[in-house]
């Protein structure tokens, strides 16, 4: 009679092939599948420490806490991280709420954003999303339309934050979403139309109930749904939205706005402190909804904030000071390289004007210093110079030879 071989119950090698099989209730395993599995807890544990790491420290976490995190990355603006912070902590405390704690049941204060393009509305979402350590997406909303037209549905905004949680449900229903260019939705004209407006005011409908907090269907892959199609049921009521745009031309409504307050003498005094460089800074619901956006979507993103223009010390700085400063950036790619790389105040303060004169805000900052270092980053990885200093006069003549007689051609 064949003396039986015995083999791992899980992978099924026989016992000649491995270090070590050891024995159980009717089953065996052996040392390859034993590494495989505490590899797996370890994980899993790991995960788990980082969630309940996340929890206690969203509990430590102060307004003015938050607002020096932001300080790192973010110049400027402290009337919106002042906002922020407040908005986040409250809406963080509210999720570790003890359960027993039903008499009083704190509401959601979502966030909307209104600033001109490149003054950092993405940037202030994307850096509170960091330090929280939960999943945020950022979608945009001028690709959604209502159910069954050509677009992605609104439910398509909760597919992308389940998948910047890898598809952990609870990860995700406390997560952050940004919705990008909320003002392209806004309403055609004032008076309601006939005809379906299926990318306007259609999507401002269907962000109703995705906004206030509602169980919703999601397809987990995204698309179109289906019948025969398994759905993930996500719970909005703890998913904070933060809504940003340009909402371009609304400083003509806040100017109207103010004017028509002028009647005599006294307020016409009281309208020579406006400051007409910055008329966001006045900003108020109303002017959002003579602006398109629909009356029930402004009460469910009630905390309004508003972005500053950025001028020629806070463009200046942007260059330089944060954690990831657009210099530090440059600095740390020619390092790789083995390359020091330095720059002339002249020359930054050059790039600065360059910015201003051409309206071309934070990200154009970005634009000029690759027109002015894409030569030397194409030469210099093959060459066996060292060092690259930018003076004013490198600055001028690379930017006229690869970006500015562009500009000035366009203009």
């Amino acid at each position: 009679m064949a003396k039986q071989v015995l083999e791992c119950s899980f992978c099924g090698r026989k016992k000649p092939e491995t270090n070590l099989l050891i024995a159980g209730i009717n089953a065996h395993v052996c040392d390859r599948c034993i590494e495989q599995a505490h590899g797996i807890v370890l994980e899993e544990l790991k995960s788990g420490g980082a969630a309940l790491k996340s929890a206690t420290d969203l509990i430590l976490k102060k307004p003015k806490e938050i607002r020096t995190f932001l300080d790192q990355y973010v110049i400027g603006q402290e009337q919106t991280k002042k906002v922020m912070s407040v908005a986040v902590y409250n809406h963080y405390k509210r999720l570790m709420q003890l359960q027993h704690e039903e008499d009083v049941e704190i509401e959601k204060s979502n966030i909307i954003m209104v600033g001109q393009t490149g003054t950092g509305k993405t940037l202030v979402a994307k850096t509170i999303a960091r330090m929280l350590e939960v999943p945020l997406a950022i979608v945009d909303a001028t690709v959604l339309t209502e159910a069954g037209y050509v677009g992605e549905d609104v439910e398509s905004i909760l597919t992308r934050l389940l998948q910047a949680a890898d598809y952990d449900l609870a990860k995700a229903e406390r997560g952050i979403v940004f919705i990008d260019e909320i003002d392209k939705i806004a309403r055609k004209s004032d008076n309601p139309s006939i005809t379906r407006d299926v990318s306007g005011e259609g999507v401002q409908q269907a962000l109703l109930k995705l906004l206030e907090g509602t169980v919703v269907n999601v397809p987990p892959k995204g698309g179109r749904k289906h019948p025969d199609q398994k759905f993930i049921e996500v719970n909005t009521k703890d998913i904070l939205f933060i809504a940003g745009g340009a909402f371009d031309g609304i400083e003509r409504i806040i100017s109207k706005r103010l004017n028509r307050t002028a009647v005599g003498y006294t307020t016409s005094r009281n309208l020579d402190s406006i400051d007409k460089d910055n008329l966001l800074q006045y900003i108020i619901p109303k002017d959002i909804k003579d602006f398109g956006l629909i009356p029930e979507i402004i009460g469910r993103l009630p905390v309004l904030t508003h972005m500053d223009p950025l001028d020629r010390a806070t463009l200046r700085a942007i260059l330089t000071e944060p954690k990831n400063a657009l210099i530090k950036q440059y600095q740390k790619l020619f390092a790789m390289d083995e390359v020091k790389f330095t720059i002339d105040d002249n020359a930054l303060d050059y790039i600065v004007d360059k910015a201003l004169e051409y309206k071309l805000g934070a990200r154009g900052l970005r634009s000029l210093c690759e027109a002015i270092l894409t030569d030397a980053m194409y030469e210099l990885p093959s060459s066996d110079e060292k060092q690259l200093h930018i003076d004013v006069d490198y600055t001028r003549d690379a930017l006229t030879k690869n970006l500015l007689k562009r500009l000035e051609i366009a203009s």
